[in-house]
């Protein structure tokens, strides 16, 4: 038992300020977890994110428009979203092929399978994102510079 509380007591031998400056990095950085092997030694620092901020955060957005009552048409208008046309990734959309330019759509145009709806830009990469058929606009559901989720609605096509 001597060896084994020598070996606990080498394993217990860490470097604090590592550990804090692992910690400061997730915090930083936003990662989940980091890990770090010296030799024989290995250091891992995980952070658990609990879904709850998330499933608060969404909610706001609609929370928002809904004491309007000029808003309130638009609570109709989400059950509709089920057949948008949805982000493909995280970025920033723009309506707009460059600032100062007429934007792609606009609400009751008519477009064609292929058409440039709206740009996002996720990594300095600019993604067209094209209509899958062809329709007419009834909704645009986000602004131009916003941040946009994968799998977002952006554009409501019939």
């Amino acid at each position: 038992m001597g060896q084994d509380r020598g070996d606990e007591s080498a394993k217990m031998a860490i470097d604090s300020a590592l550990v804090r400056e692992l910690a400061e990095l997730l915090s930083d950085t936003g990662l989940t977890e980091i890990e770090v092997e010296d030799g024989t030694r290995k250091i891992r620092v995980a952070r658990t994110i609990t879904a709850a901020p998330v499933a608060t955060y969404a909610p706001a957005p609609v929370a928002v428009p809904a004491p309007a009552a000029a808003e309130a048409p638009a609570a109709p208008a989400a059950e509709t979203h089920a057949n948008a046309l949805r982000s493909p990734m995280v970025g920033t959309v723009y309506l707009f092929p460059e600032p100062g330019a007429a934007p792609f759509i606009s609400v009751g145009q008519t477009v064609k399978a292929g058409d440039t709806l709206l740009i996002v830009e996720a990594m300095k990469v600019m993604n067209p994102i094209t209509a899958p058929a062809g329709g007419k606009i009834t909704a645009i559901l986000v602004e131009n510079a916003q941040p946009v989720e994968f799998d977002q609605p952006l554009v409501v096509i019939v």
